[in-house]
């Protein structure tokens, strides 16, 4: 087997028929196994899969287990050379697959791989990216990042290249990331003790480590749609995405760096909390409204994104 795909789906029915589709209309050119891990979703997206798709193979779950632990289930029983993590709100183009696999062969130092996604109006999505680290994430809470000049101020996001070109990168998105079988035997699988977010940066960093390339080709592209399984203002996603930032500096920097990257997020969320309620005051707008009580609660439940003591690998 060339390249096993592994989607983890929780409640993503009609984006991950698209996706299947573009998958079996993109693999022609390789012998490919898909694995959908579901994560106990209630839209009938097991039932579809097996009505629609019989070459795919399903492992269901209870409970919703997460994402790193729902892909290292697909990992531990695919058989490819190459892997490739999948997101369900994504749609394959062309040939992207075997361009992928065919890039990977022909540059065999590198351990993981990006290409080029694209948003649903065709414009090109920010993916790959520098570390997360206390200076990048301070000019990204600052929106220093959005000034173009001096050019250092848009490095965490490389918001300066417009990815129609090949780079060397510190963190690849998991929406599309290929990674070979060798190199996850030599660092790992995911860690679990990440639930949602930072697990593929903690990779990558992993990766990166063991001595591999990471790179961002634009051999080929897909389509991204984004938030599939989680809307875009939404507390819970909030507080999940800082968790797993600040598990990520605990586990790479130790407890003072996370404490320092934690009070950072407050203070921004705090600050965000204070301009949109601010902004109310006027008027009482709907979405000026629904934004300051988003922030508000994100603030007033904070405590819960300190990183639990799960076990980490």
């Amino acid at each position: 087997m060339e390249l096993s795909i592994i989607i983890v789906n929780w409640n993503t029915r009609d984006m991950l028929r698209d996706c299947l589709t573009s998958i079996e209309e993109g693999s022609e050119r390789l012998s490919i196994e898909t694995f959908v891990i579901d994560n106990a979703s209630k839209d009938d997206s097991v039932a579809m899969v097996s009505a629609e798709f019989p070459w795919v193979k399903c492992i269901l779950n209870t409970e919703n287990r997460g994402f790193a632990t729902a892909t290292n289930q697909g990992i531990r029983v695919a058989t490819g050379r190459y892997l490739l993590l999948l997101n369900p709100d994504t749609r394959i183009h062309e040939n992207v697959l075997a361009d992928s696999v065919n890039y990977l062969e022909a540059h065999p130092d590198v351990g993981m791989m990006g290409c080029k996604v694209l948003n649903t109006d065709g414009s090109t999505q920010v993916t790959c990216s520098r570390y997360p680290s206390f200076t990048n994430l301070l000019l990204q809470t600052l929106g220093l990042n959005r000034i173009s000049h001096p050019r250092w101020l848009q490095r965490y996001q490389m918001l300066d290249w417009d990815r129609s070109s090949e780079r060397e990168v510190e963190v690849i998105s998991g929406c599309y990331l290929m990674t070979r079988r060798e190199t996850v035997d030599q660092i790992g699988l995911l860690d679990e003790a990440f639930f949602l977010y930072g697990e593929e940066t903690d990779w990558c960093r992993r990766c990166a480590a063991g001595g591999w390339k990471l790179i961002f080709s634009p051999v080929g592209c897909i389509t991204h749609l984004g938030s599939g399984s989680i809307s875009k203002l939404n507390v819970q996603r909030d507080l999940l995405l800082t968790e797993g930032t600040v598990r990520l500096h605990r586990k790479h920097g130790g407890d003072y760096s996370a404490l320092a990257v934690w009070l950072l997020l407050l203070m921004f969320n705090g600050s965000r909390s204070i301009y949109w309620s601010l902004r109310t005051l006027p008027n009482s707008h709907s979405a000026n409204a629904s934004r300051a009580n988003h922030f508000r609660q994100v603030v007033r439940y904070f405590s819960r994104a300190w990183p639990s003591l799960r076990k980490q690998s």
